[in-house]
This record gives structure tokens, sequence and C-alpha cells, in this order.
């Protein structure tokens, strides 16, 4: 047969694979190969059975063929075969021997000085010995080795930045603290093309800076590259909002999000978590059914039917479903917090314990769940352990107000007054935005905390911004008209221990106080 013919039969196995005709490709890739016995037509073949799903049979043509282990591409296609059919301890065995530091550096790549064929006809190829430590990361997590996998992630995308991949696997499994993805991306080298890539991926990690440092990252990716509309930058925007606790905001834009693209998973986690905190359980039934009924075998959908009973406060069934999201995908976090928490909200501390201790040892980069067993020791009273995993969470998560809120809290209880004040007055320094309600009962702790150190000026200015920011609480009514009255202010007091009862009538700290300032007031003026 003549070159030529041989070449239009390439342009026709090359046709069908763009046009999903895969068994028409496997058919003329064979007769190809036959015939001319190239190992790049040989590599076209076991392409094709690959995408035809043949994966044992285009692991044995790669197997056999001479060039396998001397060959970077067949090497890798060959064990994204042993991907496919599970072999995970055969996949690490194809993709050679390799060591990687914790850095993410490689140290011993003998096996790797391999030939590379010429490449193919993209203006752009990512790195193959990226694609190769990624899938060893993959490998690596299957086998539940979470450590070497973080390492060939992050060996990964150090070695091409554009294997996306990696980082997602880094970010979605929690698999770095907050310094550690700011590590990792200070050192990517990015080609003078990608500076978009590189404010983008900035953009994709834990998002604890100031609202002005966020909220100029996300315009300079909208204004200088054009990427306005885009639905994943739209979603990593959405997913701060979440984390400010604008949970308003973040819930009207990821509607408008999945009004545009229905089925963008990311920004459908965030759409549910904003809908949890609002309460808004007829969103959560319909987003749980339609889920369900799309993607029957993903954590996401049974997580979403989780999240509705949690919502409507069925905590048993809500546990079911949690639970069934992590037997799906146990490395899907948010589901083990769920069932956390729900057990948690029963007072089932122990059960509650267990579901976060092993979140905890599953995603070492997340602090919710060190968080949430301080929360579980302090609701038992047992304060110095409290107070150590709130350390610990501190550790992993530096930025997080939440944390410096709870070391205030347990402080308090220690009875340990100039900690709590320095604990909540760094909570409201790690406010990325504006105080907003959400803060209101950290902003009268400190106003406590003052009260109880006889700094009662300070209180008063504190217990007035708590009211400016809520004039629906009772106990800060209460705070503040005690404050007053420990200064023998006692028509303010009389003002405020009213106000006090006004909106909790049966208050009767309240109710005994106000007593005692009406006869300190009636023999203040008697004596003067």
């Amino acid at each position: 047969m003549k070159e030529e013919q041989i070449e239009k039969l390439r342009g026709v196995v090359r046709d069908c694979v763009g046009k999903h005709l895969y068994s028409s490709a496997i058919f003329f890739a064979d007769k190809v190969a036959a015939i001319t016995s190239d190992p790049a037509d040989i590599y076209m073949q076991a392409q094709a059975l690959y995408l035809g799903r043949h994966y044992r049979r285009a692991f044995h043509l790669l197997n056999a063929s001479q060039i396998v282990l001397r060959d970077l591409r067949f090497r890798y296609l060959a064990a994204k075969c042993l991907e496919e059919l599970k072999e995970w301890d055969q996949c690490l065995l194809m993709l050679g021997a390799a060591k990687v530091d914790e850095q993410g550096n490689i140290t011993d790549t003998k096996d790797y000085g391999s030939m590379y064929l010429d490449k193919d006809s993209e203006d752009r190829e990512i790195n193959i010995l990226s694609a190769i430590y990624f899938l060893r990361g993959k490998a690596y997590e299957a086998l539940e080795n979470r450590v070497q996998a973080r390492l060939w992630y992050k060996a990964a995308i150090k070695a091409d930045p554009l294997c996306y991949e990696a980082l997602e696997c880094l970010i979605e499994g929690h698999m770095l603290t907050c310094e550690e993805e700011t590590s990792l991306l200070s050192t990517l080298q990015f080609g003078p093309e990608d500076g978009w890539l590189s404010s983008f991926y900035s953009c994709l990690v834990k998002k604890y800076d100031k609202e002005y440092v966020v909220e100029a990252k996300f315009r300079e990716l909208e204004q200088e590259h054009t990427l306005k509309n885009n639905t994943d930058l739209l979603a990593c925007k959405a997913e701060y909002y979440h984390q400010c606790g604008e949970y308003q905001k973040c819930f009207e834009l990821t509607s408008i999000l999945l009004e545009k693209d229905p089925f963008h998973l990311k920004c459908t986690l965030v759409h549910l978590a904003a809908a949890m905190e609002l309460g808004h359980s007829n969103e959560l039934y319909l987003m749980a059914c339609n889920l369900v009924k799309d993607y029957p075998q993903k954590a996401l959908s049974w997580f979403a039917v989780g999240c509705y009973y949690y919502c409507i406060k069925k905590y048993d069934q809500s546990r079911r479903y949690f639970s069934k999201a992590t037997s799906l995908d146990g490395t899907f976090a948010p589901a083990w917090i769920g069932y956390g928490n729900a057990y948690a909200a029963q007072e089932e501390g122990d059960q509650a314990m267990s579901a976060y201790r092993t979140a905890s040892r599953l995603f070492p980069g997340c602090h919710l769940p060190t968080l949430y067993i301080g929360m579980e020791y302090m609701r038992t009273h047992s304060f110095k352990l409290a107070e150590q995993f709130f350390m610990q969470a501190k550790t992993i998560c530096p930025s997080d107000p939440l944390v410096y809120n709870e070391l205030g809290t347990v402080a308090y209880h220690m009875e340990e007054y100039k900690e709590a004040v320095r604990w909540f007055e760094k909570t409201l320094v790690h406010i990325p935005s504006s105080v907003s309600e959400m803060w209101e009962p950290t902003v009268v702790n400190l106003a406590h905390a003052l009260r109880k150190l006889r700094r009662y000026n300070e209180a008063i200015v504190y217990y007035e911004k708590a009211l400016a920011l809520s004039t629906r609480s009772s106990s800060t009514y209460a705070g503040l008209a005690y404050t007053y009255h420990l200064q023998d202010k006692f028509t303010a007091a009389i003002t405020y221990y009213h106000k006090a009862l006004w909106l909790k009538p049966d208050d009767q700290f309240c109710t005994e106080m106000l007593s005692l300032a009406l006869e300190d007031d009636c023999r203040h003026g008697t004596d003067t």
C-alpha cells in the first residue's frame, strides 16, 4: 500500500476518534499498524483501543511492543489502562521507580531518561512527566496512601503548571494547609503568557485575605483577562462570599450561575452550603431530587439529600444520607463534616468526634474537623482539651476568624479574661470584610470580657457596636445595663434593663437586677 493511502487512513483514524466512532478507529488503526509496524501507528492503535474501553487489549498491545519501557508515552498509556482496570500496584510498577521529597521535587529520575517519540500536532503539550507524576498520585490515593499522593500531586503541578488536575486534587482533597498552598503557588514556573493562570490559581486556593485583596484578584481576571462571565471564576467568587459569611450574596450568585450552567458541580456544592445556612429547605429539596436523578452515583447527590434533612432537623435521616455519600466517595470532605454535625446536633458527642477525627485524618489541610472537635470538648466543659484542638486548627489555618473566636470563648470560660480579650480582638482583625451581623456575638463576648476586667468604658463601646449590628439581642442590652449599673449610672442601667426585658420578659437576671437598680437609684436620689 502506498504511503499516501496509509497517511489517508491515519487521517481517517484521527477523524473517527474526533467523531467518537471508536470501533471504526480501532478497525482502521489495526490495519495501519499491521502494514507499517511503525511504533507511532502501534501507539495510535493502542489509543483507539483505550478510548473504545478495550483496556486489557490495549495494555497487551503496548506491553507486547519492544518500545514500551523506552518510550514514556507507551509507558504512560499502559499505566492508564491499568488505572482503568483498578490494578494500582501494577500501575505503579509500570510507571517505574522514582522518589519525591517533601517539596514535590523528584530526587531519582533514572527510570525517566527514556526516549520520547515525536510530539503530537498540538501547539503546546503538557509535560509527559507531569502526567506520569499525576497518575502516580492517583494510584497512591486509590491505595489510601494520601501522604505519597500529596507529594506526587505537588510534583505534577511543579513539573507543569498546566496540569490543573493535580492542583484540583490537592485543593478538593484538602491536602495542603493555607501556608502550603501559598508556598506551592509561589514555586510554580508559569510561562510569560500564563499570567492569567497564576492569578486564577491564586483565586482557587483558600481565600482568607482581606476583602480588597481578594476582590482585586477577581477584578484583574474579569477586566484584564476578560473572564468576567466565566462560570469557574464566578463559582470561586461565590465560595469566597460563603467563606466570609455573606450567605445571601453567595446564594444569589450561585442561583444565577446554576441558571446558566445547571450541572456545574462545584457551584452546586457552594449553592447547597449557602441554602443550608439560610434555611432554604425547599431549594435543598429540589436540588437534592434533581441531583439524585441526574447523578445517582455521585457523593454530592446524597450529600444534598442529607443537607435537606439536616435543614428540617431530621438528623437521623440526614446522618443516613451523609453516610451514604461517604461510602460512595470516602474523600468527599463535606459529607464527613455533615455526618459529624448531624451527630453533634443531637449531642451524641462520641459519634460526632469519631466522624471529625476521620475527617481530620483524611483531610490534613482542612481545619474544620479539628475546630469541631474543639467545640465538642467545649460543650462538655473540657476546656483545656478544647483549647489544644483550637490551637491545632489555628496552625492549619491561621487566618480564619472563627478559630480566634473559639479561642476567645474557651479563654472566657476558663476565666482568663485578658487572653479572651486578645483572641476576640484578633477575631475582629481577621474578618476579611466589614464586621457584619454574623459577628455580633463576638463583639458582645469581647464587651463581656472587658467588663470582667472592669474596663467599663471600653465594654460600653463594644456593646454599642454590637447593638449597631443587631438590635434583637436581649443579652447585649442586659450586658450594657449591667455595665452602667456597675458604674452607678442607674438611669441608663434601668433603661437598658427595660429594653432587655421587652425582648425577653422572662429573663430572671434582668428582672432581679432591674429591681436592684431601681432601689439603688431611689437610695442614691435620697442620699443626694
